[in-house]
Formats: C-alpha cells, structure tokens, sequence
C-alpha cells in the first residue's frame, strides 16, 4: 500500500509517498508554504501520473486531536470536530484543514486517514495530564495536557534505541527541535511526560512562541496593561521567542550567525532558550528517575551541532558525554555519544511520514490500533 503523508507544518508542507516497505519513493518539500498554494500538490501528482506510482491511502498530520485516540478516518465530523480544535493550535490547524479539503478532492477515490500529533501522549498518567484548575472549569471544557509533536517523538521511541543499540525499552529524552520545541519522556516506547500541554505553547522557548511564561504576568498584561486579550494570544505566538529576543525571524540558523558576528540580543535569546531547554531535558529526566538516551531530531536538532554542543555541555551529571567529531559530522541517524558516557546520546533524522504512514495502513486494514503501530519493535535489530 502506497501512502501519501500530508504533513503541514506552521510556515511549511511537507509531501512524501511511503511504500509497504516504509521507503520514501517520492516526495517534495515547500518552505515556507502558503495555505491555499495547491502548487506542490500538482506537482508531486503529475510526477506520480509520470512515474504510474499510485496512491492507495492519504495520510494527514494533524496537531490538535482532541478527544481522539488513535488515526480516524476523515470525513465530515472528524472535520468539524478538528475546526472546533483550532483555536487550540491557530498556527496549524486551520491550515491542515485547507490542506484536506484540497487533497481530498484531488485524490477523491482513496481513503483519508487523520493521524494526529497528541495519539502518543494519550498513555501519560492523570498526574501529568491535570492542570491544578478549578474542578468546574476542567469538567465544562475538558482541560487537560494534550502533548503534541507525537508524530515525530513516536519515531524516536522506534529508532533511538536501534541507533544507541540499547533495549527498547529504554528510557529516552527525545527533543523535537525545530520551530516548535518539545521535550518528550518515553518509557517502553510509551510517552510517560512531555512539556506541552494543552496548546503547543507550552514548554521550553521556540522560535516565536514565548513557551511557558508567568500566568500571573500574562493577566496582569490583560487586567492592568491595557492590552486586548487577542492581542496578548498573537504576540505569544508569532512575536515572541526567539525572534523577540534576538530581533532576527527566529531562525536558529540567523541566532547563532548573529551570536558569531558578537550580538548582544542573540547572545541573550540563545542562553535563554539552552536554559529552558536544559531545564525541561532535567524534567523529564526526574519522569523517568534517570534516562539511558538523550535524542536529537526536528530541523534544528538534527542539524545544528553547536545547539546540540550547547546544550549537551551541562549536561554531564546526567551521564551526557558527546564525542565532539561525531556531533560535529552528524546529520541522519548517529550515536555521537563520546566511548566514557553512561547515557548515549544520539541524533535521530526526523520521519513523521513513516509514523504517519504505519497508522494510516493500520487504520485502513483494521488490523491493530494506533497506539501498537507507536510501540518501539521488540527486540534491537
């Protein structure tokens, strides 16, 4: 079965068509990509016309699932469902939903599965997922801590300890580094804590979402600032993060070129956002009681050895050693662990579509549920 994954990001999009054999036999990438833009979504079909490769299956990332707990099919109330969720994911969610509209017409004649970011984290306790809130508030609304990037720390549960050759079982930290941040705990390939919550702002500092800030802070802005609730939620958002403190796009790309040339911004906004991350990296270690792998993955995580270096400096009583030459030439999958550590370190190339196109067959077979398609295999290959 040859799947199409849809994999919408906040400022991009992402097409791959992944065969029974889990290989990538085509694909193409826009970034930044324009909700609306069907440009991409042409081409890889006249390739694919060219080629005579046929799609069997259609597989869409979708960050906020809700109640959902594992891949649906999508038809018209999973949709309203989703568009109900998006003021819990306004950077993403509505421009998944122009996505579906668009694919579901252009490949009308095969199913449409929905595979949604927050499936992974669904095997969280109830200590981690209840917001300390009034009981009235979480029973009319439902509030709770979602998790999201589930997609992508899924893979990392299957290959990090294949790549660190370690049990499955293992305890990993998986970092998803990219214009969003999550730190994941796993545990016998199953999320235990993550540092997002109910929106993806919660958490670490990303690009431009502030992350965690004071709640207190946030309504006093509100209550005593003057400053329009919607407009407080926009700048969290899109003007804050990295972008705010360095005064560059929030590229951790343009930050460290910054830093080099001797900013005193970038300087700030690089040390605040491997302090924050740092620190939820020690969370989720106190989650596991330990860790026996630290993963690197997303855009920025898997590429950019100096971020990996910065953060992993510090981290020694943990059992981090790096080996400088391997971090350095790492790009896909590696062990870079340096041969004294007691924790392995490892960079993990990023592959939601392969994630999103196990749930997709599984769905459309019926032949196991979401959360086995998610479980690390069973022994290290």
């Amino acid at each position: 079965m040859n799947v199409l994954t849809v994999n919408v990001g906040a400022v991009t999009l992402k097409l791959s068509v992944v065969d029974d054999h889990d290989e990538e036999i085509a694909s193409t990438h826009a970034d930044p990509w324009e909700a609306g833009d069907q440009g991409p979504l042409h081409d890889l079909r006249a390739r694919l016309d060219t080629d005579e490769v046929t799609v069997d299956a259609v597989a869409h990332r979708i960050v906020h699932g809700g109640p959902y707990e594992q891949a649906e099919v999508v038809d018209d109330r999973v949709e309203a469902t989703l568009r109900a969720l998006a003021p819990l994911a306004p950077m993403h969610q509505d421009r998944t939903l122009d996505a579906i509209a668009t694919v579901r017409t252009m490949f009308a004649s095969v199913p449409h599965i929905a595979c949604f970011d927050t499936t992974f984290h669904r095997t969280m306790p109830p200590v981690v997922t209840t917001y300390p809130l009034p009981a009235e508030w979480r029973d009319r609304w439902d509030l709770r801590r979602h998790g999201f990037h589930g997609l992508s720390h899924a893979h990392v549960a299957r290959a990090a300890p294949t790549i660190a050759r370690v049990d499955p079982g293992a305890r990993i930290i998986s970092c998803h580094l990219g214009s969003g941040v999550s730190v994941c705990a796993i545990r016998d390939g199953r999320s235990v804590d993550t540092t997002m919550g109910a929106t993806p702002l919660e958490g670490p500092a990303m690009a431009t979402r502030s992350g965690s800030v004071d709640p207190g802070l946030l309504t006093w802005l509100i209550e005593h600032g003057g400053l329009e609730p919607a407009n407080v939620s926009n700048a969290l958002r899109r003007r804050s993060g990295l972008a705010a403190l360095s005064g560059t796009s929030g590229d951790m790309r343009d930050v460290l070129e910054q830093k080099r040339l001797g900013d005193d911004r970038a300087t700030l906004a690089l040390g605040v956002y491997v302090h924050r991350l740092r620190s939820a990296i020690g969370a989720m270690a106190a989650a596991l009681d330990g860790l026996d792998v630290l993963a690197f993955t997303g855009g920025v995580g898997q590429n950019l050895s100096e971020l990996r270096r910065a953060v992993t400096d510090r981290l020694t009583h943990l059992g981090i050693r790096v080996d400088p030459l391997l971090d350095k030439e790492a790009r896909e999958d590696a062990d870079i662990s340096a041969p004294a550590a007691a924790s392995s370190t490892v960079v993990v190339a990023t592959a939601e579509h392969l994630t999103m196109a196990r749930e997709a067959r599984a769905r459309v077979n019926g032949t196991q549920s979401a959360a086995s398609i998610l479980r690390p295999p069973s022994r290290v290959e």
